[in-house]
């Protein structure tokens, strides 16, 4: 999933291995299987008999391991690895992870995935007593909180700092003798730990990558807890019983790979399930479902399944046009999108067309992709959003971080329906979001942070407190200049 189509990116994917005499290779291959969660650059750090070893660079997987030898030079029996999408910090190489921390007396490796709320704050105190960053990476803060700390013991030395930082965080740590995951107190982000036949233990941001590694799914890391993996097995603890679940909404609706499952759902099958009560919630006549290819297909199928109306593929994505999002114009962008997608005219010839898509943004794509049915000949376009009103930023690791640019911020249903130029549109609702991804809690909004649609965030923000509250009073006319006159 790449920016030129929705202006919503994943945070970034992580992965770790102990115990295997291929550990770096199986590593690549768990962060292929992980290649959607970031596209900015990647890296693999690995551990021999107590040596780190690391190669990063930016770009895709392919592209910073294309010589083999740079793989083949990270020798071991474990390894973490990182793909990343820059939620903090620029697309420099001294942000690409895994972080390698060398110290006189120890080393140790770091990857992130997520987004700390109180970054700000606490890199402006570490400065003051003296650290000094290599990064602009939030992931950085942790390594400095750790090495700053009193606790007598290494273990405590952890658990101090991740009990300092706050927000959005799955955590990888290598050290000389042992593996380390560690999750926030809500669980924003997905990680899951797995074992191979050989004994291997495993750990990913999400479980599509178990499949790829011949691995087998253990269970999920939970919120607030430290999983601890050396020679003699995995070991659970915790740094904080102040935990409640609220796994990132998101990451069903659109970031997790359809055959990945975050707390017992299968991400396919809950955005059937969406699809389904979208269904259930749209009022208009139609003649066919079209899904926006990709992550809007599981819907597309729920959708037509629910309402009895064919299926069909009205919309080609082309999987190999390059990424659009660094062009510097509009007029590029939205050429972009045509290159990306295309419409099937004899399809939706003078067809009342359905159009599922996941979200909606910025209004930029659904309105060039409505252009592109009605060019090819539908009759009507009827959009059918799988998830509620993006109104509201988001801290905890996705680049949506204020309202400027969310286009149901700024404008009612009925406006954002006439500004991307469909004959309805229909949300799906936050209850029948909730309720179709079901998972099996009593924690509210069913354990999920719906932030995003309901601007009720599960923790204090901190650092981004007062950006919070002005960008609820911030008037903006980019629609009226970017969006509507495209």
């Amino acid at each position: 999933m790449t920016y030129e189509v929705k202006s919503l990116n994943e945070e970034c994917g992580v992965f770790g291995i102990w115990g295997h005499p291929q550990a770096a290779q199986v590593t690549y291959f768990g962060l292929h299987s992980l290649q959607h969660r970031g596209q900015e650059g990647a890296g693999i750090l690995s551990n021999d008999g107590g040596r780190l070893n690391r190669y990063r660079d930016t770009g895709l997987l392919a592209e910073v391991f294309k010589n083999p030898s740079d793989l083949e030079k990270l020798t071991g029996s474990a390894a973490i690895g990182h793909v990343r999408y820059a939620t903090a910090g620029t697309a420099s190489i001294n942000n690409i992870q895994p972080f390698h921390f060398e110290f006189a007396d120890m080393e140790f490796g770091l990857a992130h995935n997520g987004n700390l709320i109180n970054a700000v704050s606490l890199k402006a105190e570490l400065e003051r007593n003296g650290a000094i960053f290599s990064s602009s990476s939030d992931t950085e803060i942790l390594a400095h909180l750790i090495r700053r700390s009193h606790n007598p013991s290494l273990m405590g030395k952890i658990k101090e700092a991740l009990s300092t930082v706050k927000g959005g965080f799955a955590y990888i740590l290598m050290l000389e003798d042992k593996m380390i995951a560690a999750l926030d107190p809500n669980g924003f982000r997905p990680l899951s730990i797995g074992q191979m036949a050989n004994g291997a233990w495993v750990v990913s941001s999400e479980t599509c990558a178990f499949e790829v590694v011949g691995a087998k799914w253990v269970r999920d890391v939970r919120p607030g807890e430290i999983v601890i993996i050396d020679d003699s097995g995995v070991h659970y603890d915790s740094y904080t019983d102040d935990t409640q679940l609220a796994i990132c909404s998101m990451e069903y609706v659109y970031f997790a790979r359809p055959d990945s499952v975050i707390h017992g759902v299968n991400v396919h099958a809950a955005r059937k399930k969406m699809g389904r009560r979208l269904a259930q919630e749209f009022q208009h006549e139609a003649d066919i479902v079209v899904g926006v290819p990709n992550s809007s297909l599981s819907a597309a199928s729920g959708f037509s399944e629910e309402s009895g109306l064919p299926n069909e593929m009205g919309l080609i994505k082309n999987q190999y046009t390059q990424r659009t999002f660094i062009q510097p114009t509009q007029e590029l962008r939205e050429q972009g999108v045509r290159m990306k997608l295309s419409a099937v005219s004899s399809i939706v010839k003078g067809k009342r067309v359905v159009m599922v898509d996941d979200s909606i943004v910025r209004g930029t794509t659904s309105r060039r992709i409505v252009q592109l049915l009605r060019e090819a000949g539908a009759a009507e376009v009827h959009v059918a959003i799988g998830s509620p009103e993006l109104k509201y930023p988001c801290f905890y690791g996705i680049d949506i971080q204020n309202r400027r640019e969310l286009i149901s911020a700024n404008h009612t249903v009925d406006e954002v329906c006439e500004i991307i130029g469909a004959d309805s549109l229909t949300y799906l609702s936050l209850e029948g979001m909730i309720e179709a991804i079901g998972i099996d809690t009593d924690a509210p909004n069913g354990g999920l942070c719906v932030a995003y649609f309901d601007g009720k965030f599960p923790t204090p923000l901190y650092d981004y407190e007062e950006e919070y509250i002005r960008s609820l009073e911030e008037k903006t006319s980019f629609y009226i200049d970017n969006v509507k006159k495209g």
